[in-house]
């Protein structure tokens, strides 16, 4: 069985053209009577399918040491609408698709919506989905910001409660059931 090493929008070099492009669609090959496929090829817009083997991860900008265990690749990606045209919903932000954020390598896990509730308000889950996938980036600058805070001591009163508030928030997110209390009584 064959798993993908590489995700869409990934920065890869590809070996045997001896440049690097961006993976445009992973390609699994399906036979019946697997649960997995045999094969996964990728699609860099090269003119043919390439390998895992002839292709090298981008390591250049790697940022995720800085990251949350588990919150590297989160991204919004646009699945087709199957119950709609793109003619049948033309006041959406965008016919014919709606959000998903993924939260994992492979193009799978992560947050979708439900299309009832998609047609009601496609704005509201548009600026949901943009908010969920930045919410690494918004948890790293809380971290951030409780860390300079830390370490300057002629801070701003401003900043300090600033942040405080990110500080609450972080613990939220981790888990932190007296924070999560905190926050209900304020």
């Amino acid at each position: 069985m064959a798993k993908a090493s590489f995700h869409r929008h990934q920065r890869v070099y590809v070996e045997p053209v001896g440049t690097w492009a961006v993976i445009d669609k992973v390609n699994p090959v399906w036979v019946k009577g697997f649960d997995e496929p045999v094969r996964v090829t990728y699609d860099c817009g090269l003119g043919r399918d390439f390998s895992a083997e002839e292709l090298t991860a981008d390591t250049r900008n790697n940022e995720a040491s800085d990251k949350q265990p588990g919150m590297g690749h989160w991204r919004l990606m646009r699945a087709r609408n199957k119950w709609q045209s793109p003619d049948e919903s033309r006041h959406h932000p965008f016919p014919g698709t709606y959000p998903v954020v993924v939260t994992d390598v492979n193009d799978w896990g992560g947050w979708r919506v439900p299309g009832a509730e998609y047609e009601r308000d496609p704005d509201l889950i548009e600026m949901q989905a943009r908010l969920i996938a930045a919410s690494p980036a918004l948890y790293k600058i809380a971290k951030d910001l409780r860390d300079y805070v830390r370490q300057n001591t002629d801070v701003d009163d401003d900043i300090i409660t600033l942040a405080k508030r990110a500080e609450q928030l972080r613990k939220i997110i981790d888990g932190d059931a007296l924070a999560t209390a905190k926050a209900a009584t304020a």
